[in-house]
């Protein structure tokens, strides 16, 4: 197997050579599951494990590898193991904030060229939710795509497809039915030998079922959907990079029952583009958009321009990014307080050694 079959390019070349001049090799993960790890090589598949130093010197989660990430390792070729010593710098992260009061990064998937988003025909379907992947997809840097899986179950489909549109500016969407392989030629278009996409979205909406179309094998288990809330299982436990007989690469990640934004607010603004270009008409410069005068997004709700459902919304993003920006300065103000602390300290200890002599 070839590197650059596995996504391998000048940009990952030129990053690996601080870690080639220590003789490391270069692997992709393919898969990792509570800190184990697989990864592609030139010479196949091995279990890989992360050394003792790279463990204490990574600070963060989001400083970890994930799938799709490239790492530099020691090999044990007699054993098809390897030891993981770095992480090659990324591309581009899809990740989210972890779970709880913790802020810390976690990356789904690492260097991608597009990032699908799926939903359902069913009584999944929901453009808030959408609008919130989106925001985080075009924080990751890769290029979003939306999948309407379950098309046949719809007659409304396109209408459907034309409500996403609208809510999806320079975004591609496409209306498809997995199970009844239609319309899954389009995504020929964007997976081919050496690309990297990633499918993201709720439990129940069809990853699993769209992926093993793909392979033209089941090899990924799919569950029953609930005929009452359109809500599947969690069938895909673990993140998985697979590799498709075109060549091309595919990372299956769990549903995600919640999804918390990660990023500053570029992502936010290239979703809502239409509300931030009214905002530039508000009579205020510092226009909060409630009941200043003058407010051009009141009027274009007002007017049915501008749907106070996609404004709420908005909203509602913007002040999750920016609570996540006042957590992510208090995090950095603490651990600068705690790194001149343990200064001082040494400091203190250096002066009595230096009193005691």
């Amino acid at each position: 197997m070839k590197l650059s079959d596995l996504g391998w390019d000048r940009y990952f070349e030129e990053e690996f050579k601080p870690f080639q001049d220590m003789g490391f090799s270069a692997m992709r993960i393919s898969r990792e599951n509570r800190g184990k790890y697989i990864a592609y090589g030139e010479q196949g598949e091995y279990a890989c494990e992360i050394s003792g130093k790279f463990r204490f010197e990574t600070a963060s989660k989001g400083g970890f590898p994930s799938v799709g990430d490239w790492v530099a390792v020691s090999e044990r070729s007699n054993e098809n193991k390897a030891t993981i010593h770095g992480l090659v710098p990324r591309k581009n992260a899809f990740s989210r904030k972890v779970a709880g009061e913790v802020t810390d990064e976690q990356v789904i998937a690492a260097n991608l060229d597009y990032v699908f988003i799926v939903t359902g025909l069913d009584l999944n379907f929901n453009l808030r939710r959408i609008e919130r992947y989106l925001s985080v997809a075009w924080e990751s840097g890769a290029v979003p795509v939306i999948l309407l899986n379950k098309s046949d179950l719809c007659p409304d489909a396109e209408d459907r497809k034309n409500e996403v549109e609208s809510i999806a500016l320079e975004v591609d969407v496409h209306a498809i039915s997995a199970s009844q392989n239609l319309g899954m030629e389009i995504l020929g278009r964007y997976i081919s030998a050496g690309r990297t996409v990633a499918f993201l979205g709720s439990s129940g909406v069809g990853k699993s079922t769209i992926i093993n179309t793909l392979l033209g094998t089941d090899r990924l288990e799919v569950r029953e959907v609930s005929d009452s809330n359109s809500k599947g299982r969690h069938t895909t436990t673990f993140r998985e990079l697979i590799i498709l007989p075109n060549g091309g690469m595919v990372i299956d990640t769990p549903g995600m029952r919640e999804l918390q934004v990660w990023g500053d607010e570029e992502g936010l603004k290239h979703v809502f583009d239409d509300i931030e270009e009214l905002a530039l008409d508000c009579r205020f410069r510092d226009c909060s958009h409630g009941d200043e005068p003058g407010c051009a997004v009141q009027k274009a709700i007002n007017n049915n321009i501008l749907s106070p459902e996609r404004f709420e919304s908005y909203l509602k993003l913007k002040r999750e990014y920016g609570y996540l920006a006042k957590r992510q300065s208090m995090k950095a103000s603490a651990v600068e307080k705690e790194k001149w602390k343990e200064i001082k300290k040494f400091a203190r200890e250096l002066k009595k050694k230096n009193k005691d002599r």
